[in-house]
């Protein structure tokens, strides 16, 4: 057994195992790693869900120790909020938004092939949520929050399809962007099906451009 010791100024020793927690608390954190990691906890989350997924099994799919994802993350609801948070904010990018000219072009383009299976793994991550739903933690993030960034890349398409005169300016773009969501929402976590482009193109054709051009002159109630 090693018992090295170190002596202090006022000449007493301390074995090294009482030093290496200060050690390891002034070590940087290497940031590189926390992408990793939230990566491997949304692909076991996708795969077995909350309930079923353990630290061990993120720190495994990540090949990082177990002690270092618990100096990040104390608890898996703590982690699994991180997770989701990055998964929302991951993939859509305001600066990078397709511009075809037309609303309905731009919207088609940004439901890519890969962003349908982007989306068709959120909904299988949603699903297995499980206990998570009931714990605090997910009231800071919320369904709502991890299609967020879906929703402010449409509303800027809107936008931008307002200012070419393509649609009204009384038309109700948030309503139309949680329209697309709850869509989406209904088909992946109730009803277990793709949100696909042919489900997608249906929606924009008989419901969003339509309701976008001739909104309705008088307020909801």
């Amino acid at each position: 057994m090693n018992d090295t010791k170190k002596t202090t100024s006022s000449g007493s020793q301390v074995p090294d195992e009482v030093l290496e927690p200060a050690r390891k608390l002034g070590r940087k954190r290497d940031h590189t790693r926390d992408s990793i990691i939230l990566e491997a906890a949304i692909a076991i989350l996708a795969e077995v869900g909350f309930d079923g997924m353990t630290m061990d099994m993120v720190a495994s799919r990540a090949k990082a120790g177990k002690a270092t994802v618990y100096r990040r993350w104390s608890s898996k609801s703590e982690l699994v909020r991180e997770a989701l948070t990055w998964m929302s904010r991951n993939h859509l990018e305001l600066d990078s938004l397709p511009d075809s000219g037309t609303l309905r072009g731009d919207l088609l383009t940004l439901l890519k092939p890969q962003s349908i299976e982007e989306e068709e793994r959120k909904f299988r991550v949603l699903a297995g949520l499980g206990s998570y739903l009931q714990q605090p933690e997910f009231a800071e993030t919320g369904i709502s929050g991890v299609f967020e960034p879906w929703i402010a890349a449409n509303r800027e398409l809107m936008h931008r399809a307002v200012n070419r005169g393509e649609i009204s300016a009384h038309a109700d773009i948030d309503m139309a962007c949680q329209v697309i969501t709850s869509m989406a929402s209904y088909y992946g976590l109730i009803e277990h099906k793709p949100f696909d482009t042919s489900l997608f193109t249906g929606l924009i054709d008989g419901i969003l451009l339509p309701a976008l051009i001739n909104p309705l002159t008088s307020p909801r109630i």
